[in-house]
């Protein structure tokens, strides 16, 4: 009696045992790869998975966005500049057969893959576009590495760069580059504000060379502009032409 109560008892635990290694649950945002007697026999989940203990092996897969940090990357730009740059990467998985059979890890070769591509592609520009052209310099890392990911089954959704760290020296000397670039804009703005003011004055002197009386008329103009300013005494020449065309209005003295 005792003997069959402790051969149910531990067929029961066998029974507990073969189910604890036969049953596996996945999320919504899981896959299961399995593997029968070493061969790929399908991906499953999410849900209730039944597995044949020791016959049949599963491999689980995260198909959510995983966000990876790209470690900070020396780069020399085109033009000979020493960068320290480092970026974030956006990608999922969305093949989970290719995700575990095409590589070993998919996670570790990404993170190197996007390291190289981040030095390979910063590489061919300049600092100044490494500065002002991130957006283009994004969208070029972004389809490298979703073209060569997409043998693993990866999706790169985005890549941004966080930072571009410079030298002192470099830094001085850009703040120095920005200020001779502001003063060449203040000469360049000042150069053609004269240019237009001498442009005006030879258009209004073409103007009044036109009319007879048109300098007359100016001439009036100017020292009623000068009287407004209270002056004790005022000298002014007088044209030989307008003194004559004052003499030429007068009456002749009546003869007696």
């Amino acid at each position: 009696m005792i003997e069959t109560i402790v051969a149910n008892a531990v067929l029961v635990v066998l029974v507990l045992v073969v189910l604890a290694f036969s049953i596996r649950i996945l999320r919504e945002y899981e896959r299961g790869v399995v593997f029968t007697l070493g061969r790929f026999t399908g991906v499953k989940g999410p849900g209730l998975i039944l597995l044949i203990p020791v016959v049949q092996q599963m491999v689980r897969v995260d198909l959510r966005t995983v966000v990876l940090d790209v470690p900070t990357q020396d780069v020399i730009s085109r033009d000979n500049v020493s960068v320290k740059v480092n970026a974030v990467i956006y990608y999922r998985v969305i093949d989970a057969e290719r995700a575990i059979i095409q590589v070993e890890n998919f996670m570790a070769a990404t993170s190197q893959l996007a390291q190289t591509t981040l030095r390979s592609v910063l590489g061919k520009h300049e600092l100044d576009e490494i500065l002002a052209e991130r957006d283009k310099l994004n969208r070029d890392i972004q389809e490298i590495l979703d073209s060569q990911t997409d043998a693993w089954g990866i999706k790169v959704a985005n890549v941004e760069i966080k930072h571009v760290d410079l030298d002192e020296s470099m830094i001085r000397a850009i703040a120095k580059q920005a200020e001779a670039e502001r003063i060449r804009r203040a000469k360049v703005i000042n150069a053609e504000g004269e240019h237009q003011a001498a442009q005006r004055l030879v258009d209004a002197a073409k103007t009044l060379a036109t009319g007879p009386r048109a300098m007359e008329l100016r001439y009036l103009s100017a020292i009623q502009d000068v009287a407004n300013d209270r002056t004790t005494t005022m000298l002014f020449p007088m044209p030989m032409d307008i003194i004559s065309a004052l003499a030429g209005k007068q009456e002749p003295p009546a003869k007696t």
